[in-house]
């Protein structure tokens, strides 16, 4: 059972996130509400956002949208975009892939849980890649909790994970920004 006094990070893989909000028809999660929903009357140490910035020469309307989502990223208190890049190999006729996002979230979730600087993290992601570094962070003697969508994803992230998180609509109910 955690306290309130538990120092808590909050790093969420921004493309699983996207997609899984894609899903759900809606994309204007405050991402605010959101932290202060997972951390759950924990001290949020700092949420960090993971993502690779689009080409403006290869997909200018996208580029400018996305700008526009990170301009208002940074605006969120205690909240850092932290940025990998796209690979655009076979354009147009192959979509862009990222290189380099789950890297920096599996180092700095390690690095920072080293440094002591948080009691609990959280991880916003589906992707089992991330396996070993919560393995990694629960060795250091902290806690790990996964925040993923779907009861039968991630098998091996929710077995390695001190708490699981199941979002959906009704968990994001008070999450949206007010219209």
């Amino acid at each position: 059972m955690q306290q309130a006094s538990d120092r808590v990070s909050v790093y969420i893989d921004g493309s699983n996130l996207y997609h899984a909000l894609s899903q759900l028809g809606r994309r204007d999660l405050d991402f605010g509400l959101f932290a202060a929903k997972l951390t759950d009357k924990r001290l949020l140490v700092r949420t960090y956002y993971y993502n690779a910035p689009i080409d403006q020469t290869k997909e200018s309307q996208r580029y400018i949208e996305q700008q526009r989502f990170f301009q208002a990223l940074k605006t969120v208190p205690y909240l850092e975009l932290r940025l990998g890049r796209l690979i655009y190999q076979g354009w147009p006729n192959v979509s862009p892939h990222e290189k380099g996002v789950d890297i920096k979230i599996a180092t700095d979730m390690l690095v920072h849980g080293f440094r002591g600087h948080y009691n609990t993290a959280i991880l916003v992601s589906g992707d089992n890649d991330f396996e070993d570094a919560l393995q990694g962070i629960k060795d250091l003697g902290l806690h790990v909790e996964v925040a993923l969508f779907g009861q039968r994803t991630s098998q091996r992230l929710r077995e390695v994970a001190d708490e699981v998180i199941f979002l959906d609509a009704t968990y994001l109910a008070d999450c949206w920004r007010s219209k």
